[in-house]
C-alpha cells in the first residue's frame, strides 16, 4: 500500500452515517466496515482522532428547535455522540484496532474525561481517540467541534466522510446541473455562505491552515484512499 500523505488526521462521521440506509440507530455492518478501514490508517502508522455527530439519535438545534430550550436540546446532542463513539470504539476494539474515548464533559464512569496530553501519549502508541461530547459547550456544532480538535491535536487534514461525495455548486438533489468542485477555499465556502461545513468550524479551520477533505463515506474505504492522496472528493483550503 502507498505511502499516507497524511501522518495524523482527524476524522469526521456523521452520526446519520453510522445509522446505515436509515440514518438512525446504529448500523454495525457500516461501522464494522469503517473500523477496518481506520484499521489500515492505523496500521499505515497514521495517528487518528475521531469526531461523530449524533444526528442518527437527535440533533440539539433541529429536533429541539421551538419545543425546548436550545442549551438542553444541544446537551442531548452531545449524549447522542457519546454513546456513538461507545458503540464505535466497542466494534473497533473487535476488529483490533485500540481505541479509546475521551468526553468533553466528565462522566468519569462511562469514559475518560479529556486530556490534551492523554490524548497526545494515546495517539502516539497507535490508539484512535474518539472525542465525545462535541466541545463541551452548546450552541457550537460537531463540525466545529472537530474543527477544534484538529487544530489541538495538530493534526495535518480534517477528513470529513458524508452522505455526499463532495463540494458541489449548487444543492445536487434540487439542481440536476449542480457540478461537483475538485476544490474550493474557505473564503469561499463563507462567501457563498454554502452549508458543506458551518462557519465556525471554516473559520478556525482557515485560520489554522488545515486542509479538509470531504467525500463520500460509502464506500468506507474510501478513508484510506483520501490519506493514500486519492483525489476523491472536494478538497478546502486556502483563505
Amino acid at each position: 500500500m502507498d505511502s499516507p500523505m497524511y501522518k495524523r488526521v482527524l476524522l469526521k462521521l456523521s452520526g446519520e452515517a453510522l445509522g446505515g440506509q436509515g440514518g438512525r440507530g446504529l448500523d454495525f455492518s457500516v461501522m464494522r466496515d469503517v473500523s477496518r478501514s481506520i484499521g489500515q490508517l492505523v496500521e499505515l502508522g497514521v495517528q487518528v482522532g475521531l469526531v461523530t455527530g449524533g444526528g442518527n439519535y437527535w440533533r440539539g438545534a433541529k429536533d429541539g428547535g421551538g419545543k425546548m430550550d436550545r442549551s438542553q436540546a444541544d446537551k442531548m446532542g452531545m449524549l447522542a455522540t457519546v454513546m456513538n463513539s461507545l458503540a464505535l470504539a466497542e466494534v473497533l476494539g473487535q476488529e483490533g484496532v485500540p481505541a479509546r474515548v475521551m468526553t468533553m464533559i466528565d462522566m468519569p464512569r462511562i469514559a475518560e474525561g479529556y486530556s490534551y496530553l492523554r490524548a497526545m501519549e494515546h495517539l502516539r502508541k497507535g490508539r484512535v481517540v474518539l472525542f465525545a461530547a462535541g466541545s463541551g459547550n452548546p450552541y457550537f456544532s460537531t463540525d466545529s467541534a472537530a474543527a477544534l480538535k484538529a487544530a489541538e491535536i495538530g493534526a495535518d487534514a480534517l477528513l470529513m466522510a458524508k452522505n455526499i461525495d463532495g463540494v458541489y455548486t449548487a444543492d445536487p438533489k434540487k439542481d440536476p446541473s449542480a457540478v461537483r468542485l475538485d476544490h474550493i477555499s474557505y473564503g469561499e465556502i463563507l462567501a457563498k455562505d454554502l452549508k458543506v461545513i458551518d462557519s465556525t468550524a471554516t473559520s478556525l479551520l482557515r485560520d489554522n491552515a488545515i486542509p479538509t477533505l470531504i467525500f463520500a463515506l460509502d464506500p468506507p474505504e474510501n478513508i484510506v484512499r483520501v490519506v493514500r492522496g486519492e483525489k476523491i472528493g472536494t478538497v478546502v483550503s486556502g483563505g
